[in-house]
């Protein structure tokens, strides 16, 4: 049956297409029926009047999903351009009444086996439907009948490029387009598919009952693939006995803002399009859309400092419209208005091009909902949430800098870490660029449309995001199986200011660090609570319940390590406890300050003694430990020499010569500028490679690579030359006492004076008349006259956000 035939009329679509939402306002503006049918989950009836409210704007969707399991949960998007939305909106504004009469949500989310509808999931209508074990894409084959190989240019041609139809006949298009998937249908077969079949099946069923209430006086909008199969002549009893005994569960369903980017076939929608912001432009767009688009063009790249004028518009409009005549379309599509933007405006570089896709090709539209529109409780303290904070959820990503010094600022880290601890990744941390210290936080925000869904299943948790949050902390913490899992959890609560939540943590905590014997998992749980506790400070949090058990916990590290750095480690063991003990070295520098961790400091620089200098130790380890001590003034320059003569002794094997030299110089240590400043140490390692005999050589230069190939270009560049140089041929004279020249045996007060000022105004320290409160044992230079490292202590005051 065609639109034009008697019966209803059915108006097949492409579910998101800007050419069928003008077509499908034309028919309905010619037949004026008493209802309009829309291919929808009939559970959003309800819902339909907010289509008409002042706060509704598409994009949007429908979102459906089981009550008691929101994860479980599918979406109906419609932007400004769908022709249902068109169809929704044209019924309303002339009190037509308008039903959805797809197959409900209740059924077709009751079904967890995808296999049960031969391997499909639900995609709310979507245009690629399934033959057998075949997918068929119908615009595909019907452009490919037509000799296009592209079929968006195909339907953009046919379609998109039409107003409303052929010769003035709004119906036309739509008679072409039934009898084209009928034809499809005959050689592919009616799909085959269970799950559309019985789709099909219902919307027959809510036809015959509008038949019942309206005659044939009515309208569907649909799919363009179901048409035939809505026109086919079947009984009631055949199409009921296809939806007797199908499994419903309970949904509930809302509106929620959709974005441009995800009705983009790149996001894994099934019935997307490739260019939603083009598209959307060619609906709004009255006239001479091709000029307007390139206008547009030129304002984003000029916001983006490239140089484009009115005369690029003007030439860019030009050679678009020669490339349609060239090809043979009627009117440039986008492919030819991308070519004429790249080689005009982009002096034929893809980069702005690329912006220009992704900016107005795509878009990163969000659409809005009224307040009136049903949600969970946690989604409206949300929001409350978000509007006195003066958030605004957004699809374009943005950073968000946070000064914790400011009110405003620290609530709205709290809120957004505790989001993140409810699996609602709005935010996500970032490296600030700005600052390093602990007072600042920089956050990447992008809101996608199935964080909704999120909010959703966090509402199990409780009715406000601060109980959710807190609810969900204990759950986790309960529920927890390793020692690392709760530390990081710890962390995460102080972080989002979950005070109610960490007893219930700080139990479990204490209950698996008591039972913990892996010094792995020890070392591996003790930096989150060294940060746990420095956020404390920072945050104005009550931490320290932390201290008492980090402390513990270090404790039992430095008695565990030793022995598990013997010789039965292989390379890779090595490598992995080299990490923990970076890892523990630092958490100790933070731990230092506590009055639970007294003693600390001087404790751990034994251990790392103890293993400089242990026998059987893996290379790797005790030049790790020898460097951490350098670097904090605890070994003198001599006693690093004769570790370092030792180790690269002809006793010593030449990979276990070269595992100590990657430990000692190798990584973010800052190797490479200690031997730049030390001609003994640099004079030891070119001595022992020098050395090693030709076989060994091969088996160690992947690890001397990877050592050496760290360093800055600049300090190869420098070594390399010290090297051809050869012993004693540092350029300028050695200083007195045997020192490298520029420095002296002893540092000179007064120099050392001169650049105090400026060291302390690049690091914002209180000046020296205004009497800070005693600093932690600072961290001087080497001996070796090495780089000058933040060790132990802090830089500044902290408590004021002025260090790290």
């Amino acid at each position: 049956m065609s639109p034009a035939a008697e019966g209803p009329l059915l108006l097949g679509v492409r579910h998101h297409g800007p050419g069928s939402a003008r077509a499908v306002r034309a028919a309905l503006d010619a037949a004026r029926p008493r209802a309009v049918l829309i291919e929808g989950p009939p559970e959003g009836d309800a819902l339909l009047p907010l289509a008409a409210e002042p706060g509704m704007r598409p994009p949007v969707a429908l979102l459906a999903h089981v009550a008691d399991d929101p994860g479980r949960a599918a979406f109906w998007p419609l932007a400004g351009f769908s022709p249902e939305w068109v169809a929704i909106r044209w019924a309303q504004a002339r009190d037509v009444p308008v039903r959805f009469i797809d197959l409900p949500a209740a059924q077709t989310l009751a079904v967890r086996d995808p296999a049960a509808w031969s391997g499909q999931e639900p995609d709310a209508g979507g245009d690629i439907e399934r033959t057998g074990d075949v997918r068929l894409d119908p615009l595909g084959a019907l452009a490919g009948a037509a000799g296009y190989d592209d079929p968006e240019r195909w339907w953009e041609d046919v379609v998109e490029h039409r107003d409303g139809g052929s010769g003035g006949d709004p119906l036309a298009a739509f008679e072409a387009l039934a009898e084209a998937m009928g034809v499809l249908r005959e050689a592919y077969g009616d799909g085959g598919h269970p799950r559309d079949l019985v789709r099909e099946a219902h919307m027959r069923q809510r036809m015959r009952a509008a038949r019942r209430e309206f005659g044939d006086d009515y309208a569907v909008v649909c799919g363009a693939w179901h048409v035939p199969a809505l026109a086919a002549r079947t009984t009631a009893t055949a199409d009921k006995a296809l939806l007797t005994g199908l499994p419903k569960v309970k949904v509930e369903t809302t509106w929620v803002p959709w974005t441009h980017r995800r009705l983009a076939r790149a996001g894994g929608y099934g019935a997307g399009i490739t260019s939603p912001g083009w598209y959307a432009h060619l609906f709004a767009a009255r006239d001479r859309p091709v000029e307007r688009w390139l206008t547009k063009v030129a304002g984003l790249l000029r916001e983006e400092d490239f140089q484009v004028s009115s005369a690029h518009v003007i030439e860019a409009v030009r050679l678009a419209g020669t490339l349609a005549a060239v090809r043979g379309r009627p009117l440039p599509g986008l492919t030819e208005t991308l070519e004429a933007v790249r080689a005009v405006m982009c002096d034929g570089s893809d980069v702005p091009l690329a912006l220009v896709e992704d900016r107005l090709v795509v878009g990163d539209v969000l659409g809005e909902v009224p307040d009136a529109a049903p949600v969970v409780p946690l989604q409206r303290d949300l929001t409350r949430s978000l509007r006195s904070l003066r958030l605004k959820a957004e699809a374009r990503q943005r950073e968000l800098e946070l000064d914790l010094r400011k009110d405003t600022d620290a609530a709205k880290s709290l809120l957004l870490h505790r989001l993140r601890l409810l699996g609602i990744d709005w935010g996500v941390p970032i490296a600030s660029r700005s600052s390093t210290g602990t007072f600042r936080e920089t956050w990447r925000l992008c809101w996608e449309p199935e964080l909704s869904v999120r909010v959703a299943e966090a509402g199990i948790w409780g009715t406000t995001v601060l109980g959710a949050a807190t609810a969900k902390a204990e759950a986790d913490a309960a529920g927890a199986g390793e020692l690392g899992e709760v530390t990081a959890l710890a962390e995460r609560c102080l972080l989002a200011g979950l005070s109610q939540a960490l007893p219930a943590v700080l139990r479990a905590l204490a209950d698996r660090a008591a039972l913990a014997t892996d010094v792995a998992g020890l070392a591996k749980a003790l930096p989150a609570l060294a940060r746990s506790l420095r956020y404390g400070d920072v945050r104005g949090t009550d931490a320290a319940a932390l201290g008492t058990v980090a402390a513990g916990l270090a404790e039992r590290i430095c008695v565990a390590l030793p022995p598990a750095c013997g010789a039965g480690l292989d390379a890779e063991g090595a490598a992995e406890m080299r990490g923990h003990v970076d890892g523990v070295h630092g958490a100790v520098a933070l731990l230092a300050d506590a009055e639970e961790a007294g003693g600390l400091r001087e404790r751990w620089s034994a251990v790392l003694r103890g293993l400089a200098g242990r026998e059987g130790a893996p290379g790797l380890i005790r030049g790790r430990a020898a460097r951490l001590l350098l670097d904090d003034g605890r070994l003198a320059a001599g006693e690093t020499a004769r570790l370092m003569g030792l180790a690269l002794s002809p006793a010593s094997a030449p990979a276990d010569a070269a595992g100590w030299i990657e430990g000692f110089a190798g990584g973010s240590a800052g190797g490479g500028t200690l031997l730049v400043h030390d001609d003994r140490l640099l004079g030891l390692i070119d001595a022992w490679l020098v050395s090693v005999p030709e076989g060994a050589f091969i088996d160690v230069l992947p690890l001397l690579r990877r050592t050496f190939g760290a360093y800055e270009p600049g300090v190869k560049r420098t070594l390399g030359e010290l090297v051809r140089r050869g012993p004693g041929g540092r350029a300028g004279a050695a200083a007195p006492g045997g020192a490298p020249a520029g420095f002296a045996p002893e540092p000179d007060p007064v120099r050392a004076d001169a650049a105090a000022a400026l060291v302390r105004l690049l690091l914002s320290a209180p000046a020296a008349d205004t009497a800070p409160e005693p600093a932690p044992e600072p961290v001087g230079a080497s001996a070796s006259g090495g780089e000058v490292r933040c060790g132990w202590g802090r830089v500044g005051n902290e408590r004021e956000g002025t260090g790290t």
